[in-house]
């Protein structure tokens, strides 16, 4: 229970951010599910991954692999015919690498129209060759704010 309003934390409804980019939208199914018919963590991840990556191929001119994950925080479960919206935002960019924050929140199967945050996110990308040898980002490609 929340102490602010003495409901359940799957509750309480967010605002969508404005500041970030919608990136994806999926809806996890039975198939996705983990013995106690939650949505396996890894598969919340394998998405979170692919919507981490839009905004780095802008700017990689190229190939690019997951580097890192830097941080992933799972807040809420997700569950089957949650409607997820992935939003994105880059954070850095390196030499050779990307960085973007990656922000997940659900409607409710029934409740939509109400947010809530389930999974956040820090991944890193790196500008790859044709060896998968690391290469630098395209100065042409870097926006100007960082």
């Amino acid at each position: 229970m929340s102490p602010q309003t003495g409901l359940p934390p799957d509750t309480l409804t967010v605002k969508l951010p404005l500041d970030k980019e919608l990136v994806l939208k999926v809806i996890p199914m039975p198939a996705d599910c983990n013995a106690n018919g939650d949505i396996f963590g890894g598969w919340v991840m394998a998405q979170v991954d692919l919507a981490g990556s839009v905004i780095p191929a802008r700017y990689a001119g190229g190939r690019m692999a997951t580097v890192a994950v830097n941080e992933f925080v799972f807040k809420q479960p997700v569950r089957v015919g949650d409607i997820l919206s992935f939003f994105s935002e880059l954070t850095r960019i390196g030499r050779t690498s990307i960085t973007v924050k990656v922000e997940v929140y659900a409607e409710r199967f029934g409740s939509q129209g109400r947010y809530i945050k389930v999974t956040e996110a820090n991944l890193t990308y790196v500008a790859i060759d044709d060896n998968g040898q690391p290469r630098p980002v395209p100065a042409a490609s870097r926006p100007a704010s960082l």
